[in-house]
């Protein structure tokens, strides 16, 4: 049930890294993404995959994990993503598809969660340093978002928003990942 996969299709920043992803199955993810709702039909976004520990090393080294947890500077060898998708946009085609970007990416998730994967999306990315490290033309490329993907090794647990109103995700001491959600009623206008 959709439902079900919307329940576990949490941001894991924590991997078996190990545990490879299959070209196939990338490929599978980026299908499902091809089959997308497109602004005006343009169909510009365009997915580099990633999955190789060399290729995997130059993305890891440009992006930012968590913002909330300035304490952590991402995954440790050994728990970083098996594979990375690339979400860019053709800018000959079209530029600034934020919605597309963002109806792709959730759709990629929840194929990888269907898999057994999980994922994070990751907007806090040194683009120029990805193209250049990757051998992707900017000037007709942009580099929207990045999917870190691989096998989870966390924990995620929806909690409702504390009594403070904060919605700060935050680990305990066992590294359980904890994810403030309002509730239903305060999100009904």
């Amino acid at each position: 049930m959709l439902s079900d996969l919307v329940k576990r299709c949490r941001t894991y920043r924590r991997f078996y890294e190990d545990v490879r992803i299959k070209d196939e199955e990338l490929k599978e993810l980026v299908d499902l993404a091809r089959l997308t709702a497109s602004t005006a039909n343009s169909q510009a976004l365009k997915f580099k995959i990633i999955n190789s520990p060399k290729e995997n090393e130059k993305v890891f080294d440009t992006l930012g994990w968590a913002g909330a947890l300035p304490d952590w500077d991402g995954p440790e060898p050994g728990e970083r993503p098996s594979a990375y998708i690339l979400i860019c946009c053709d800018l000959s085609l079209a530029q600034n598809k934020p919605i597309d970007d963002g109806i792709t990416a959730q759709t990629i998730m929840l194929g990888a969660v269907e898999k057994g994967y999980g994922g994070c999306m990751l907007a806090n990315v040194q683009r120029s340093n990805l193209a250049e490290a990757l051998g992707i033309d900017s000037s007709r490329y942009s580099i929207d978002l990045v999917l870190a993907l691989g096998k989870p090794k966390e924990e995620v647990v929806i909690v409702p928003v504390g009594e403070d109103g904060s919605i700060k995700y935050y680990r305990d001491e066992n590294q359980v990942h904890y994810v403030p959600k309002r509730p239903l009623e305060d999100i009904l206008l």
